[in-house]
């Protein structure tokens, strides 16, 4: 019999700039997933303490100001360290549904005290199993994220599948899509903050590129949600910020779950393994149409898959 897993995705909104109160969301969705009989779930990119749209840090090139540096420091304290409590209490919750949870947050590092934009994976049993850092952040992004580089390229050979995962517009990088498809990924993780309908075009392709599952989630963020010290520079923003756009797709690019919009909520979907191995009859761009005789590959520091079985 084939394998089949049922997998959720999360849009929802974070308490923002409040990395406890966002804590107990997470929990609580964790649990949503559980009851829905998921036994993996995905979060957006930065749902811990929230993706800062809107909020300019006062960036002006050759100058920065004291206010900027408030904002930044409110930002960089609410971010998450993987070695903190709140970690704990992230595990123990993924631990007590025995769900593997794919958690996007601003990592913040004990030394040097850059932030990065990144995503945590951690095992039904609660471990945290490995994460990815995004490699290049976006626009103003580079102002409060640092770069990565290979080493975070992580794929986790799991009970489920083989899972791995990029970051927003990373997956507008062939290159790095090609180092997920590289590692034989079968469920493909997208958290994202792009609530546009061009990002359920680039999802489609990848699902067709990548000939596997792919999973893109998103929050729903209105202005209002956002604390009233920020209000006056929202002025010109919408009251909804974020419409979400959050979807499951098939490697043969069927929509089996969403696109959500304008709303929280959990997707689900049950995966059917036996799409992978027909999906990839006619086109499969790590195998029979790889072409290894004119191109060749290569990941400088991208680690062997985590191996979690």
């Amino acid at each position: 019999m084939e394998k089949k897993v049922k997998v959720g995705v999360v849009q929802a909104t974070p308490a923002l700039f409040d990395i406890a109160k966002t804590v107990e969301i997470v929990c609580e969705w964790i649990v949503k997933a559980k009851e829905s009989g998921c036994e993996m779930v995905l979060f957006p990119e930065s749902f811990i303490p929230c993706y800062p749209r809107g909020l300019s840090f006062d960036a002006v090139i050759g100058k920065r100001t004291e206010n900027g540096r408030n904002i930044w420091l409110d930002y960089w304290q609410n971010s998450i360290e993987v070695n903190s409590e709140y970690i704990k209490i992230i595990s123990e919750a993924a631990k007590a549904a025995s769900i593997l949870v794919a958690l996007g947050v601003t990592e913040k590092e004990r030394l040097g005290g850059s932030l990065h934009c990144s995503l945590l994976y951690f095992g039904k049993d609660g471990t945290l199993l490995g994460k990815h850092r995004k490699l290049k952040p976006t626009g103003l992004e580079r102002y409060i994220w640092a770069e990565s580089d290979g080493s975070t390229l992580t794929t986790l050979e799991t009970e489920l599948g083989r899972i791995g995962g990029l970051i927003c517009w990373e997956n507008y990088m062939p290159l790095a899509r090609m180092s997920m498809y590289s590692k034989g990924v079968e469920i493909y993780l997208a958290p994202t903050a792009d609530s546009r309908q061009s990002w359920q075009a680039t999802m489609l392709h990848i699902a067709l590129e990548g000939r596997c599952f792919v999973l893109a989630a998103n929050q729903f963020v209105k202005k209002s949600d956002y604390p009233e010290r920020y209000q006056n520079q929202l002025s010109g923003e919408p009251e909804i910020m974020c419409t979400g756009g959050s979807v499951i797709i098939s490697p043969m690019g069927e929509i089996l779950a969403g696109p959500l919009w304008n709303e929280e909520g959990l997707l689900t979907a049950e995966l059917d393994f036996s799409e992978l191995a027909k999906s990839k009859m006619d086109f499969d761009s790590i195998g029979h149409y790889s072409r290894p005789d004119v191109f060749e590959f290569s990941v400088n520091k991208q680690p062997e898959s985590i191996k979690v079985l």
